[in-house]
C-alpha cells in the first residue's frame, strides 16, 4: 500500500512564503504523475500543481507564476514551493499520486492521498 506523507503547512501573512513536502513510500517515477490539490471550507478539492513521470508540470491558472512543484526521487519526495501567498490560498493541502494499469481494453487509474496539511494565510 502507498502512503503519502505531507509536511510544511503553516500559518503566514499575505505575501510570505512556504514549502510543502510529499514523502513517498515508493519511488516517485513509479506513478504516472504525482501532484498537489488543495480545498478550501465548502468548496470543491482542485488541482493546484502536477508533475509528470516524465518531469513535465501543469498549474491551475491561479498559482501560475507564484507556485512551483518539483520531485527528487532519491528522496522519494515531492515539493510545492509557494510564494506571494494570498488569503485565497488558505486551504487543506494534500499530496496525489496515481498509477495506471491496464485493464480490458482500457487502463484503471489509482489514486493515492496523503492526509492533507493545513495552509493559512492572513491578510
Amino acid at each position: 500500500q502507498v502512503q503519502l506523507v505531507e509536511s510544511g503547512g503553516g500559518l503566514v501573512q499575505a505575501g510570505e512564503s512556504l514549502r510543502l513536502s510529499c514523502a513517498a513510500s515508493a519511488s516517485i517515477f513509479s506513478f504516472n504523475a504525482m501532484g498537489w490539490y488543495r480545498q478550501a471550507p465548502g468548496k470543491q478539492r482542485e488541482l493546484v500543481a502536477g508533475i509528470a513521470s516524465d518531469s513535465s508540470t501543469n498549474y491551475a491558472d491561479s498559482v501560475k507564476g507564484r507556485f512551483t512543484i518539483s520531485g527528487d526521487n532519491a528522496k522519494k519526495s515531492v515539493y510545492l514551493q509557494m510564494n506571494s501567498l494570498k488569503p485565497e490560498d488558505t486551504a487543506v493541502y494534500y499530496c496525489n499520486a496515481h498509477r495506471e494499469v491496464p485493464s480490458g481494453y482500457g487502463r484503471r487509474r489509482f489514486d493515492y492521498w496523503g492526509q492533507g496539511t493545513q495552509v493559512t494565510v492572513s491578510s
